[in-house]
């Protein structure tokens, strides 16, 4: 196992999702890096690849043996340390319960759009010395999307393109009354990892999107069981042949991704910064740097 990650200057795909992920077929020239980055230490090793001949980097989002709860995962320093080994593009798959008939258990959600209900977590590469806002009407890539919605089609698996993932703080699953309220929200799927993931990756100007699998339908639907640990591991396992077949043929199609991204994501610092140039705090921009190489002209020393 490699104890160091070098910036590289090949462009990856990340992958933040489950260790099942890192046994997709056909994955090649297969290496373990441990890495450490100015926010930390990343949930898991990296696994490096290929796959389909397009470079790959794996984090496994609760740590190898599903050891980090929600709210104690250092999402900071994952994004970070997929952005060390060269990811310009990130892939999220999460487990989700479900809250509409219009996304059984079974099927899949290509979100785009999220209401975060989380309170304790660190959501941002800024701070004191360096303060930024950047763009999230449209949190997820427009063009990774689409891009996951023809992969669905192509390896004939059902994918609701589009929906709105209600991120709530856990570890425990809702009340049937917040299940109903976040329904009447217009919430498509509930789960407890997408943020700070998505916020970060438009801070780090990454590309990001995310598949969501339906596990269950949280504790609303009368008729059926309600959510449990349990039946959220036997229902992954259940879809894990679906979900390698999705992520190998979106994979292959977003690595032939070149150029400026469409939707501005790898854009995203060029108008976020408000701290004016001579007051920003050296330390702070070298640390967003760290996350968004190309944004150069947020150096102190820029007048």
């Amino acid at each position: 196992m490699t104890h160091s990650t070098p910036t590289q200057h090949v462009q990856r795909i990340g992958i933040i999702g489950g260790s099942g992920l890192q046994q997709l077929p056909g994955l090649q020239d297969i290496q373990q890096v441990e890495c450490t980055t100015a926010f930390g230490t990343p949930s898991s090793p990296l696994t490096l690849g290929t796959l389909n001949g397009v470079p790959v980097a794996f984090v496994q989002r609760h740590g190898v043996g599903h050891v980090i709860p929600p709210a104690s995962i250092n999402a900071r320093a994952n994004i970070a340390a997929l952005r060390s080994v060269g990811c310009t593009q990130l892939l999220s798959v999460s487990a989700v319960g479900s809250l509409t008939h219009d996304a059984p258990p079974g099927s899949f959600v290509l979100i785009d759009q999220y209401i975060d209900r989380t309170i304790q977590r660190e959501k941002t590469f800024f701070g004191p010395g360096l303060v930024g806002h950047v763009p999230f009407g449209e949190p997820v890539c427009a063009r990774m999307r689409g891009v996951l919605a023809e992969s669905a089609e192509a390896t004939d698996i059902q994918a609701r393109n589009g929906g709105t993932y209600v991120v709530m703080e856990g570890p425990q699953f809702s009340t049937r009354a917040e299940s109903h309220l976040y329904r009447q929200w217009g919430g498509t799927v509930i789960g407890m990892t997408a943020m700070p993931e998505a916020k970060l990756a438009r801070e780090a100007e990454l590309c990001y999107a995310m598949i969501a699998i339906p596990t269950d339908f949280d504790c609303w639907h009368e008729s059926h069981e309600p959510v449990n640990a349990t039946l959220v591991a036997q229902r992954m396992a259940d879809t894990f042949n679906l979900t390698r077949r999705l992520v190998t043929e979106a994979v292959t199609r977003l690595g032939r991704h070149a150029g400026a991204c469409p939707c501005g994501c790898d854009r995203a610092l060029d108008t976020a910064v408000m701290t004016a140039p001579e007051h920003r705090d050296p330390r702070m921009v070298e640390r967003l740097l760290s996350v968004a190489p190309n944004a150069t002209h947020l150096s102190a020393n820029k007048e």
